[in-house]
């Protein structure tokens, strides 16, 4: 992994790490994870690009949510925006799941920062709210998940919660094939998980908001993933003017993990076809 660093923000640590050089790309983690869980992707991009894994609030190594006021997208963003401003140039967004949800929200603030999008199954639950009733289903499929770990935190039961979202995104099972240890580690990282739902059940904007949005973007997509996230995508497919989509047969939500060589494939080929296009109209315009 490149070395780390941290950005202070609101008196608090959130750190981050980067490797190669050239055209910056930041990736945005999802829940229970952190900015190793683009190792894989960095290694792929090579020296081509300088790749930015940061480690969201209470995540890796950066310090826990500070507690100071409500907690939302704009919150997680944050810290993330004050990294991107620091590189002093437009970069490249890479977003999976929660992440997904907070690179939109970045990008929405501040389009002007983000060179091209990357968003693998973001889990924008809040765009379900105002469909029909095939998306209001698909939010009470996911809220019923969130009152379940939410419960679970209340509780102390931190294990059966972690399960039940684990599960979910994972496949029946996939919680007691791991190790007792890991079962753990991944049980301590439950209140997050609170945290996270929240921030994305409660997001106010709506799907028109993003209409917005004209960055070149790529969305990621397993053939097997929850019906929720393969919705969100269509919607989003859909609204974004540069979008396009790539779907992964036989990949679930964790395709990053499962099938990380056709994704990082996919986002290698859309990083340089975006910088390609870029140099071709500076040519055109000189």
């Amino acid at each position: 992994m490149g070395n780390l660093k941290t950005v202070n923000h609101r008196g608090a640590r959130i750190a981050y790490s980067e490797s190669g050089s050239g055209e910056p790309a930041v990736m945005i983690h999802c829940s229970t994870a952190s900015g190793r869980a683009w190792e894989s992707l960095a290694e792929h991009l090579g020296g081509a690009f300088r790749s930015i894994m940061p480690d969201q609030w209470g995540c890796g190594k950066s310090d826990p949510w500070t507690g100071d006021g409500l907690f939302d997208l704009g919150a997680e963003a944050a810290p993330i925006l004050q990294l991107i401003e620091r590189t002093r140039t437009p970069v490249h967004l890479v977003g999976h799941s929660y992440g997904g949800g907070v690179a939109l929200r970045v990008a929405g603030e501040r389009p002007d920062l983000v060179r091209s999008l990357t968003l693998i199954e973001p889990s924008c639950f809040y765009l379900l709210r105002r469909g029909g009733d095939r998306e209001r289903a698909l939010l009470e499929e996911i809220a019923n998940v969130a009152w379940t770990v939410s419960t679970a935190v209340g509780c102390g039961d931190y294990q059966s919660g972690m399960q039940a979202f684990f599960d979910y995104w994972n496949g029946d099972g996939a919680w007691m094939d791991m190790p007792e240890a890991t079962r753990v580690s991944f049980a301590r990282r439950l209140a997050k998980v609170v945290l996270d739902f929240r921030g994305l059940l409660e997001e106010q904007a709506r799907l028109s908001d993003h209409a917005a949005l004209t960055m070149p973007t790529l969305l990621v997509c397993g053939g097997r993933s929850p019906a929720p996230s393969r919705r969100i995508v269509e919607m989003l497919a859909s609204t974004l003017s540069g979008a396009r989509v790539h779907r992964i047969a036989g990949a679930g939500h964790m395709s990053p993990l499962t099938h990380a060589h056709a994704v990082n494939a996919a986002i290698g080929f859309h990083l340089e076809e975006v910088g390609m296009s870029r140099h071709r109209s500076n040519a055109l315009s000189a």
